[in-house]
């Protein structure tokens, strides 16, 4: 199944103490820059007595929007080398917003950029990571006598029970890649002797 491109798998802080400076770490899968600057306030609200709140975030599957602010850094010592960091790593879709207080004991430019990246990259190892991948989604009713076999087909097949509600029958959402569609429809009509419903609900998506 192709990978579209690679984001967090979730939401994570990290922390750690250099030379007196506490960095605190927080990342967040975001789909656009209105989720990555709501993030970004969360996180400024939480610090309001912090001077250095630092943002960055990679967004596209292609990474197309990319950005970062030193916010009160020495130039370059921080959103940059962190947005260089998240690029390196292949990811994307993400919003990284690291928080130090300072302990009183300047770390210099090196030092800077080291604390930074090496903060958010302990974010990013916190979070995971979680390759996205275009699928389809089919949803149907079965009868409760034919799950037991519908799960005996998902070991040897190309699908994936994604989710089941148990209500009058077994409502199955069944995920596989685009190329098996064919051969899922057809195990289905095998499944419930030709009697597929019509239209079948297929749908789409990256996930």
């Amino acid at each position: 199944m192709a990978i579209l491109y690679t984001t967090v798998a979730k939401e994570a802080c990290a922390e750690q103490t250099i030379e007196k400076s506490r960095f605190i770490a927080y990342i967040r899968p975001v789909s656009s820059k209105e989720e990555a600057d709501a993030f970004f306030e969360e996180i400024n609200d939480r610090h309001r007595d912090c001077r250095h709140c630092v943002p960055a975030f990679v967004i596209g599957d292609r990474m197309q929007l990319q950005w970062g602010s030193d916010n009160g850094e020495p130039q370059g010592t921080a959103g940059a080398p962190i947005v260089q960091m998240l690029v390196k790593e292949g990811i994307t879709n993400v919003a990284v917003g690291v928080v130090r207080y300072f302990g009183g004991i300047k770390l210099g430019t090196g030092g800077l950029v080291r604390a930074y990246t090496g903060s958010a990259k302990l974010a990013l190892d916190a979070a995971g990571v979680h390759p996205v991948r275009q699928v389809c989604l089919l949803t149907v009713d079965i009868p409760y006598t034919l799950l037991g076999k519908l799960q005996n087909n998902e070991k040897t097949m190309a699908f994936e029970i994604a989710d089941i509600q148990y209500l009058a029958q077994v409502t199955v959402t069944l995920s596989f890649e685009p190329e098996a569609k064919e051969q899922v429809i057809a195990m289905l009509s095998d499944l419930l002797s030709g009697k597929l419903p019509e239209p079948l609900n297929i749908e789409e998506t990256a996930r």
